[in-house]
Formats: C-alpha cells, sequence, structure tokens
C-alpha cells in the first residue's frame, strides 16, 4: 500500500502545483480506494465515505472517532496518520476543512474548496494497478462462469444472481452491477434487473465486479435452447468488441478522444449487419476505479490513454460482448479472462483503415449446452 502512494505522488503533485493549490482531498469510494488501497463505505447507497483521504505532499486521513481504530489497522498503509473527531460534533467535510491546508480541493462538498474530478488522476493505470487487475478480472470471471455452470433453464433470474454474488463474496469482491436476463427478458431490455423469471432457454449475466476500488466488467451466456438468431447476433456483438478494441489501441497510440473510438464502433455495427444497434445501449469505455471512467458517445472529448482498462458492452438486441481488457501500446490482454477458454475473433472490413485489422482472442463467453 505505501507504494501505491509513492506511485501517486507524481500526478498529485503535478496536480496541486498546476492549481496552485496546498491539499487535495478524496470521499468518494472510488478515490479513496485510489489513493490508500482501503475501504471507506459503511453505508453502499452513499456517494461519500465515512473518511477522506487528503495529499499535501504526504498522505492523511480524516474520519470520525467510530472508525479511526479499523481503519488504521485495516484499510490504510502502515504509518499513514489517521486523523478523528466526535462523531457528534460535526462532518466529515467540516473536519477535512479544519484539518487541511488551504487553498484546497475536494471531490465532495467542503465550503471554500474548489472541486476535483478525479477521473483524470485514476488515469493512466500503473504497474502495481495491473497486477491487481487481473487478479480481479481472473477472479471475476471464475466465480461468474461457476455461477453459470450450475444454473438451470427452471434457475430464476434471482437465483443465478444470488449464486453470482455469493462467489464473488468468496473472492473478496462486491458486485455494484449484477444484471441477469432470461430468455424472455433478454431480449426486450438491455439492462435486465434480477426478477423471479426462469431462465428458461438462455440467459444473459452482466457483471461489473470491485475490489480494492478496481472494476471488471463481463458478460456471460448460458444458452440451453436459444433462438434461431442467436448465434449470428453474438458474433455481430463480438466482432463489433474487436472494433472497438483495436480502435481503442490505435487512437489511443496515436493521440485521439472517445468520439474516435465511438465512430469506429458505430461503423462496425453497420458493417457486421446491425447499423443502428448502438443507439439502444452505450457502448462502454475506459475502466478502472470505476466501472467506467467514462463513456464515449460521438462528441465525447476524453482523452483515450495507454496503459488503461477498457469495457467495451456492444449489444445485438438479446445479446451482449462484454469483458475488460488491458489496452497498451504493444497490445490488447484481456484481464476477465476465465475457464471457458478462448476463441479468435476477427473485427468487421469497413472500418477506419488506421485501425488494425488483426483478430484478437476473446475469452469464451458462451456456455453451450445445446
Amino acid at each position: 500500500m505505501a507504494r501505491r502512494v509513492d506511485d501517486r505522488s507524481d500526478r498529485l503533485d503535478a496536480y496541486l502545483a498546476d492549481r496552485d493549490l496546498a491539499a487535495v482531498w478524496f470521499a468518494r469510494p472510488a478515490s479513496f480506494a485510489w489513493l490508500t488501497g482501503g475501504d471507506n463505505v459503511i453505508t453502499a447507497s452513499a456517494p461519500v465515505g465515512i473518511a477522506a483521504a487528503g495529499y499535501d505532499g504526504e498522505l492523511r486521513v480524516v474520519t470520525d472517532s467510530i472508525e479511526g481504530e479499523r481503519l488504521r489497522a485495516e484499510e490504510v498503509p502502515d504509518g499513514v496518520d489517521v486523523e478523528t473527531v466526535s462523531w457528534h460534533e460535526g462532518s466529515l467535510a467540516s473536519a477535512v476543512e479544519t484539518a487541511s491546508p488551504e487553498p484546497a480541493a475536494a471531490d465532495f462538498d467542503v465550503p471554500e474548496f474548489a472541486s476535483v474530478d478525479a477521473t483524470e488522476l485514476r488515469q493512466p493505470l500503473t504497474a502495481d494497478d495491473v497486477e491487481a487487475y487481473r487478479a480481479l478480472g481472473r477472479d471475476a470471471a471464475t466465480a461468474v462462469e461457476a455461477a453459470c455452470e450450475a444454473a438451470s433453464p427452471t434457475d430464476t433470474e434471482a437465483d443465478l444472481a444470488t449464486a453470482v454474488r455469493s462467489r464473488l463474496a468468496a473472492a473478496d469482491a462486491r458486485a455494484p452491477v449484477l444484471l441477469v436476463g432470461g430468455e424472455r427478458r433478454a431480449q426486450r431490455y438491455r439492462h435486465f434487473t434480477p426478477t423471479a423469471a426462469a431462465l428458461d432457454g438462455y440467459a444473459l449475466v452482466s457483471v461489473t465486479a470491485e475490489s480494492h476500488g478496481l472494476h471488471a466488467s463481463l458478460t456471460r451466456t448460458v444458452a440451453v435452447d436459444p433462438p434461431a438468431w442467436f448465434d449470428e447476433r453474438v458474433d455481430a456483438a463480438r466482432r463489433v468488441e474487436t472494433a472497438a478494441l483495436r480502435a481503442t489501441q490505435s487512437v489511443g497510440t496515436r493521440g485521439g478522444s472517445a468520439g474516435d473510438v465511438f465512430t469506429a464502433i458505430k461503423d462496425a455495427y453497420a458493417a457486421v449487419g446491425v447499423e443502428g444497434e448502438w443507439r439502444h445501449h452505450h457502448q462502454g469505455g475506459a475502466a478502472g476505479f470505476a466501472g467506467r471512467e467514462w463513456i464515449a458517445t460521438p462528441r465525447a472529448d476524453h482523452a483515450v490513454v495507454l496503459p488503461m482498462g477498457y469495457a467495451w458492452n456492444p449489444t445485438v438486441q438479446g445479446t451482449k460482448s462484454e469483458n475488460t481488457w488491458l489496452v497498451t501500446e504493444a497490445g490488447v490482454e484481456p484481464l476477465t479472462g476465465g475457464d471457458w477458454g478462448h476463441r479468435s475473433v476477427e473485427p468487421p472490413q469497413g472500418v477506419d483503415r488506421e485501425i488494425a485489422a488483426e483478430p484478437l482472442e476473446h475469452p469464451v463467453s458462451v456456455l453451450d449446452r445445446r
């Protein structure tokens, strides 16, 4: 954990110098985890955690008297100063305001502090981030695939969701996003929140798993008796995902924006014969210390940074292709590869000629029981 702070100090020093600030504070869970490696969440639905991590040349943590001892022992690097205030004497914002040198910025509302959006600070991934991401991706894929293998057509969407959540918990991961759609609902909706409906002929499971701040997204499908169009649509979605990844590598290497990648995705849908499908669901984007650090849109100007995690999730009605990948100038690596093996997928022709047309090895995403 101490090395995590060292890895981030250059970015934070530059941020403070560029904005003429003395300190910057993070209380939103993703950024608290990015800086400390720890967890400041008690209430999962709360946008701000129970502690703030600050940087003023050194890492500091402020929390209340209920949490201080536990955070020192379990959530922050050894030797980090954890300052506490009595739980009944004020808010986290007032505690940070009192503790911090000024001028300062924060990612939550602190009177007189500037606002900071940590998205750019969290990019690119460091070498240690990448190693942790590989471990999370393997664990997430293993958990989801094992739950799918144990599922039967008579199970409900809620049954399968519970099984996935349990297996992720055993791997020290949570699921801020967990969608399960059986045969009827997966064809009708793009976000299939689990219900008591039976899985029937096939089912899609879309998960974002989180551990120590990192987020890994993937979709797996169980096919027992899928519709006649199933294979064709699965293949189309896979090929669009491949185009998105090749575009990400190309745009990130030569310098460009999320909008440039989106253009390639839109063209890929047309090239595989399902023009306009992109209109029914967002296509994904950069991933790391958020499920999506940003989402690509036609006019998105976010920089495509490398090395970075990317999770594209193209959908063709009733099907979806989604994994989390490490994209660098040198290559594209699947982080959410599990036990079902890999298969080569070619991008469609007719997309930007500056984008490599080579196939990619995708994790197998369909458990075929036909």
